[in-house]
């Protein structure tokens, strides 16, 4: 009887091969050696200025690594990618005042050229998604802080990026809608498939949200902590937090960070 051949692994949708990154002089990154599986989500965490930012621009090919190399799908990350959509911190920024809920949405269909008569479905239905389906002709400036988050997601979506990368994009929003935005992604994310790497400073927003926590060292950038987060799903606000593993999950994230911060340089 032949044997039967192994079925090989899928390859990951993200490849980080011994990745690094100087700026003006400086090493900002070093050797991130990383793989992201398609359909996870990995949150980045570390202390302040150890790259995470960095590492997610890396991701959205608005960097070029200075060595190693960063794969997408195989294929090296040389400059933005249509599928590949980054959410930013400073929602007030990313949106364009001058347009509504729908304008806003629309910018990224008409970048992907899109036909005019084929956009209104689509904001429709990505307004809708992020529950903004009733606010379609409201400016950002008539939205509160959540609703200008959601509308950014919302453009995002737009793109029907295989990867969603999202720096810090509740860092400045009120603890309720916080983790109401945090419930948001989660229902995107099992609708979706999408892959998401989600930069954080909160320990518990990553637990929360990750199927890994991958945390840097800082001066320069490096891996420092990888680990799987195996909390069942879907998550919730109270009992998941009160889980023992998730308790032991932010004691170890905890002391990672605190040894982090004291190895400065």
């Amino acid at each position: 009887m032949n044997p039967v051949a192994a079925t090989p692994a899928p390859r990951p949708l993200y490849q980080f091969r011994n990745a690094g990154l100087s700026l003006g002089g400086k090493l900002i990154l070093d050797d991130i050696a990383i793989d992201i599986r398609k359909g996870e989500i990995v949150c980045i965490v570390g202390a302040s200025g150890c790259g995470k930012t960095t590492l997610l621009r890396l991701a959205g090919g608005l960097f070029r690594p200075s060595t190693g190399s960063v794969l997408f799908e195989g294929t090296p990350m040389t400059a933005p990618r249509q599928d590949v959509a980054i959410v930013f911190q400073d929602y007030g920024r990313a949106l364009l005042p001058w347009r509504t809920a729908t304008g806003n949405v629309s910018l990224a269909l008409e970048a992907a050229k899109v036909p005019a008569r084929d956009r209104g479905p689509r904001i429709a239905a990505c307004l809708a998604k992020v529950g903004l389906g009733g606010h379609a002709d409201k400016y950002p400036t008539q939205m509160s802080g959540g609703m200008q988050q959601r509308l950014q997601i919302a453009r995002c979506l737009a793109q029907d990026p295989q990867a969603l990368l999202m720096d810090e994009p509740f860092g400045a929003l009120d603890a309720m809608t916080r983790q109401s935005l945090q419930d948001e992604v989660l229902a995107l994310h099992a609708e979706t498939a999408a892959t998401i790497v989600f930069v954080t400073h909160d320990l518990e927003e990553a637990i929360y949200l990750g199927d890994r926590v991958v945390g840097l060292l800082p001066h320069p950038g490096r891996v420092g902590i990888d680990i799987d987060i195996r909390l069942p799903r879907p998550r919730n606000q109270l009992a998941t937090r009160e889980d023992p593993e998730f308790l032991r999950l932010r004691r170890v994230l905890f002391d990672f960070i605190e040894t982090s911060e004291g190895h400065r340089t």
